[in-house]
């Protein structure tokens, strides 16, 4: 048993010794490189930070109308009757604004819990969506807008299930600008109006 252990350690010297001979031996060659055209490396450009601040983007320009004197005409707007704690039973003034362009495209969405609020929308007092129901996805329309003033009026049809009737909206020129992005809460029967003044 002794001499089978002494022929394995001598078995096992023996070649470590002959595998690091291998190692030793200097037949190891490069491969020569062709003649390759070294690109000079130019450096980044060292871009110095701003240091005005960005412009400010310029707001819309507002047009003054009293809601007061727009809601006033009692056969295309609900008198308001607001009751002590409620009072999204009026009629809403979202805005007036001026636009060159010739074409306005107006979204909406329900604002809050998706709960069925139904709409009803009109161009200059005349109907163009008789009956629109609100989701979680923004949907809407193109208008062409005529010079002067394009009243958007926005009719509450019911208040869903939880009152009163919400929407997110927003209104863009023909650019993609945002004129106006905003919330109406209108109890049924109620309208939210916004006005675009074609210049």
């Amino acid at each position: 048993m002794k001499s089978i252990l002494f022929l394995m350690i001598i078995v096992g010297v023996y070649i470590q010794g002959y595998a690091q001979q291998e190692l030793n031996k200097k037949e190891y060659r490069s491969i020569p490189t062709k003649d390759q055209k070294i690109d000079e490396m130019i450096p980044p450009k060292e871009i110095t930070p701003k240091t005005d601040p960005p412009a400010d983007v310029k707001k819309q320009d507002s047009l003054i109308i009293n809601p007061e004197g727009l809601f006033k005409d009692t056969n295309l707007y609900k008198r308001e009757s607001n009751t002590e704690g409620i009072y999204y039973r009026r009629n809403q003034y979202l805005g007036g604004f001026r636009t060159k362009t010739f074409v306005s495209t107006i979204r909406y969405r329900d604002a809050a819990f998706i709960d069925g609020d139904k709409i009803k929308v009109y161009l200059n007092d005349k109907v163009i969506k008789p009956e629109v129901s609100l989701d979680g996805e923004f949907q809407g329309f193109k208008i062409n807008l005529i010079k002067g003033i394009n009243k958007i009026d926005f009719e509450a049809l019911n208040e869903g299930f939880a009152s009163p009737n919400t929407a997110e909206f927003q209104v863009y020129d023909a650019n993609g600008t945002v004129i106006e992005a905003s919330q109406w809460n209108v109890g049924t029967g109620y309208k939210a109006t916004i006005i675009l003044y074609k210049e």
